[in-house]
């Protein structure tokens, strides 16, 4: 690890402590450390192989994050009450429907995200990610989120985009589309090939960050995948409720953006924002497309007009 009082913290000790041994240890040694540096510090000097290390916590990591974050959805949609904040709501997923899902979801995330996630450790600190203790500041971590997000909905609007091309659609996308009125665990309900190229705006831009600026650390990384997770399941969701986000950031795509997206089968490629779709008028829905008929029957008076 990076910390050299860490380094030092069980030399000599004996190999075979267990986890909690060490974390005892550490919070001896390290007291200037808070809980989680602590914890998180005595996880790394315990497996004493940090791509292992960090292999680990990471699918862990996703494995509890996408499941658990789609698990309220799960109980939300077998909720009657619930069922006037559905977008769709005469489209309620089966109990099948969604173990399907589920199956197919883990299954990928085994044979395709694993393997991926694995390289992850070797590749981003070659690039010079850090990983050991202490965290960067909160603002810190803030910032660089906040780039992330714009710097992935960049990548996923256009490579969503291109993937809506006849034949590419067809191969490659269609499958993401298996329902056209989404759900939470349908946000990674995708082709491998899908699951890679737009994994790649999210595991990438933080990458390409590192590249240049040479300043990320892994538990920023980890926050980042945490919040991105929660964007896509939401957005899947199928749910608009007068507290979402998007009404109090109207810039935010949401639910509602997405879920017309699958309900229709164009426009609103984009993942997290609306400015994209908005800028290159890729809009869905009926009042996007009333705009675009307004707006080209202006241009066709105006030219009879000359």
């Amino acid at each position: 690890m990076a910390s050299a009082i860490l380094n030092a913290t069980l030399s000599g000790a004996n190999s075979t402590l267990s986890y909690f041994n060490v974390f005892d240890e550490v919070s001896k040694n390290a007291v200037q450390l808070n809980y989680a540096e602590r914890l998180w510090a005595a996880w790394y000097l315990w497996m004493q192989n940090d791509t292992l290390a960090t292999g680990i916590m990471s699918f862990v990591m996703h494995e509890v994050v996408y499941f658990g974050r789609s698990l309220p959805w799960v109980i939300i949609d077998a909720i009657p009450a619930f069922n006037k904040y559905k977008i769709q709501n005469q489209k309620i997923p089966t109990w099948k429907e969604q173990w399907d899902c589920a199956a197919l979801v883990l299954l990928s995330h085994f044979t395709v995200e694993l393997p991926q996630i694995w390289l992850f450790h070797p590749v981003a600190t070659y690039l010079g990610m850090e990983y050991g203790v202490p965290f960067p500041p909160l603002w810190k971590m803030a910032m660089q989120i906040a780039i992330f997000f714009v710097m992935e909905d960049t990548w996923h609007y256009w490579f969503h985009r291109i993937l809506h091309y006849g034949p590419l659609y067809r191969s490659i996308h269609k499958l993401h589309h298996t329902y056209s009125a989404p759900f939470g665990l349908a946000a990674e309900y995708a082709s491998p090939i899908e699951v890679m190229l737009l994994g790649m705006g999210i595991v990438g831009s933080p990458v390409l960050w590192v590249t240049f600026t040479g300043d990320l650390h892994l538990i920023t990384m980890y926050l980042w995948i945490i919040l991105r997770l929660f964007q896509a399941i939401d957005a899947h969701s199928g749910y608009d409720f007068p507290w979402s986000l998007r009404h109090f950031l109207p810039f935010w795509a949401g639910a509602d953006h997405h879920d017309l997206h699958h309900e229709r089968f164009i426009g609103n490629y984009a993942s997290s924002f609306r400015w994209w779709d908005f800028c290159l008028d890729t809009e869905a829905g009926e009042e996007a497309s009333k705009k675009r008929r307004e707006k080209k029957l202006a241009q066709i008076k105006a030219k009879k007009a000359q």
